[in-house]
């Protein structure tokens, strides 16, 4: 016969038991079932026959769970059975009796396996936080190691007190699975945390005085870079002495040398073979490659005055103007205590490499052009049409060296030009004459007419040479022909228009050849990007009749207001030195150009543009600039 339950304890009438389950689980506190045994005059809350079955048979882990009993209380709970000393008030707990009589229902009307998954609770939980603190562990353990290799490296002999791992474990406690395994990640190489070891681990690389260098290695890895015949090939050879150094080869074959090398090649051999833009920068991206230009860059000051040179010239056709901003800064100030070991090669490379990624340094160029007025006598004329071209490009004037040219090459006689280049030098007792390209005449006279510096006796000298071009034929049909026809075109409308008392125009034939395939479009298609759009899409909202596109000499103008000469440029990116912000030099010289024609100019900005909220803002804005109001009866 069941025990009765106290009135109110009970289940309703006619209920299975489930419905109560989880009242009585919320509301009621787990039982002490220790102290409850037989009392008289009341009923125990395991019958005799109810304790015999279950030494028989053992109470399943989920009942004692159900019940609030532990897995070693069933046996002190028989044995309290006996004991008839205990209070009443102990042995009528009303939360274990209902309980154990709602057991008893729900196993009467055969609900237990519901019951059953209802209580019983996961046992995989334990063993992922045991997992989880042994991780902990590991990786405390692994930091402590880490952090001991680094002061040993760093020279660090005093007596520290280690972390105790309690600490180290709390610490990483606060990180995430995620964060918990990039710190573990590469034995925690690029974990932020541990920074520090990484630039360690770049050091170890660099370190390359630190231990007798390997001749024969070092000789051999550089015989096979050189012989490399694809840019693959040569990051191949690089990642792989890399990792050679990473598991502890020393010393290492990488020197300051190889690395120049193996950049250069790369950079060679992608020239070699036209690849596009889009897959330079792919592969400046891998992860090689971002290792093998880190290296490059603490290797700097360890490296020769060609090293640098090769390294500027490198990034700059492997990353073009997109990528490797501060990685030339740092070429810059390392050039710059190297600028006095520089020959003239080192110097119109280093050039040629800022200007062509729009990457200004003043004062890189402020040294380089002493250095080149110093050597000038040294330079080939490739050499010295590309130094000018570099520092016209980002509108530095090089005066020490323009000074120099001048009283090194007063005779006019000693000017000679050819259609293909030659690689004689500048002989130092000048007793020959200078055999310039068309091309190299091309560069210099541009690069005078944005510097401004078109009376220099130089360039004189230099422009008279163009009239061997008389017989020569100028083709719409080549872009190099286009190139310098441009570049012509320019300078003798510049001279034209800013120098007209010199009286250097060209000659009336030569200059419709040069006029006629200056102003070809076969290879000067213009492009409108959508900032162009937008502003002009405005600029009607002004309330003026603008024209578009309009030609003023050599330049077009992107906008118009012809009856008030007002010209409007929008000037993206490519119109300013992307670290600075200051204007290149076809800006500067387009600017000076327009305003000499008798045009108010006006410049917007991209990074002016971007500064502005909505429409409103952007129109008031342009009406500001533009210094104009709406005529009443135009359109908005």
């Amino acid at each position: 016969m069941e025990a009765a339950i106290p009135l109110g304890l009970g289940l309703p009438r006619g209920s299975t038991g489930i419905c109560s389950l989880s009242v009585l689980l919320k509301s009621s506190p787990k039982p002490n079932l220790s102290c409850f045994g037989r009392v008289p005059g009341k009923l125990a809350l395991f019958p005799p026959r109810a304790v015999s079955e279950d030494r028989a048979d053992a109470t399943p882990q989920w009942q004692l769970d159900f019940l609030g009993a532990g897995a070693g209380s069933l046996d002190a709970l028989e044995e309290e059975e006996e004991d008839e000393d205990l209070l009443p008030a102990e042995a009528n707990d009303w939360c274990v009796r209902a309980r154990r009589s709602a057991l008893r229902s729900i196993e009467a009307r055969g609900l237990a396996p519901s019951l059953q998954r209802m209580v019983s609770t996961p046992k995989k939980k334990k063993k992922k936080k045991t997992a989880k603190k042994k991780d902990l562990k590991k990786a405390a353990a692994e930091l402590k190691r880490r952090k001991k290799q680094l002061d040993v490296a760093e020279g660090d002999d005093d007596d520290e007190d280690e972390e105790d791992d309690d600490e180290v474990v709390d610490d990483l406690r606060d990180m995430d699975d995620l964060e918990l395994r990039v710190a573990q990640f590469a034995d925690g190489m690029f974990d932020e945390k541990r920074q520090r070891n990484r630039e360690a681990f770049l050091q170890t690389l660099s370190s390359f005085s630190a231990a007798p260098s390997n001749r024969s290695k070092e000789v051999s890895l550089n015989r096979s870079i050189v012989q490399a015949q694809t840019a693959d090939e040569v990051l191949a050879l690089a990642a792989e002495v890399m990792a050679e150094v990473a598991k502890g080869l020393s010393p290492s074959p990488l020197t300051p040398l190889n690395i120049a090398t193996a950049l250069h090649r790369i950079a060679k051999n992608i020239e070699a073979v036209s690849m596009m833009q889009t897959h330079r920068l792919a592969f400046a991206r891998q992860r090689d490659m971002s290792m093998l230009v880190g290296l490059a860059m603490v290797a700097l000051p360890e490296c020769s005055p060609q090293g640098v040179s090769n390294i500027a010239w490198a990034l700059s056709k492997i990353g073009g103007d997109l990528l490797y901003l501060s990685e030339m800064d740092r070429i810059a100030d390392v050039a710059i205590t190297k600028v006095e070991e520089f020959n003239a090669q080192n110097v119109a490379n280093i050039a040629g490499a800022f200007a062509s990624m729009r990457q200004s340094a003043p004062g890189l160029f402020s040294a380089l052009a002493k250095r080149a007025a110093q050597i000038l006598q040294t330079f080939k004329e490739q050499e010295l049409a590309q130094f000018l071209w570099g520092c016209a490009s980002l509108n530095e004037c090089p005066h020490p060296l323009l000074d120099a040219l001048d009283a090194a090459f007063q005779n006019d006689a000693r000017f000679q030009c050819h259609v293909c280049d030659v690689t004689s030098s500048v002989h130092q007792e000048m007793d020959r004459p200078l055999n310039f390209s068309r091309d190299q005449i091309g560069n210099i006279a541009w690069s005078y007419a944005v510097i401004g510096e078109m009376n220099r006796p130089f360039f004189l000298h230099t422009w008279r040479t163009l009239s061997q071009f008389e017989e020569q034929r100028v083709s719409d049909q080549y872009r190099q022909d286009m190139m310098f026809a441009s570049q012509v075109y320019l300078a003798n409308q510049s001279l034209k228009l800013e120098y007209p008392t010199l009286g250097l125009c060209l000659r009336s034939d030569l200059e419709e050849k040069i006029t006629r395939a200056g102003k070809s479009k076969r290879f000067n298609q213009k492009t409108t990007s959508s900032f162009q759009k937008e502003v002009g899409r405005l600029l009607y909202s002004t309330g003026h009749e603008w024209v578009r596109e309009y030609a003023i000499d050599g330049y077009t103008v992107d906008a118009v207001l012809v009856d008030e000469k007002l010209a409007f440029e929008i000037d993206g990116p490519t119109h300013f030195s992307r670290n600075l912000g200051t204007p290149l030099g076809h800006t500067a010289f387009k600017r000076r150009y327009i305003t000499a024609s008798g045009w108010k100019l006006v410049s917007l900005a991209l990074q002016e543009w971007d500064e502005l909220q909505g429409e409103f803002e952007q129109l008031e804005y342009l009406r500001r600039i533009l210094d104009i109001e709406p005529e009443v009866g135009n359109r908005d």
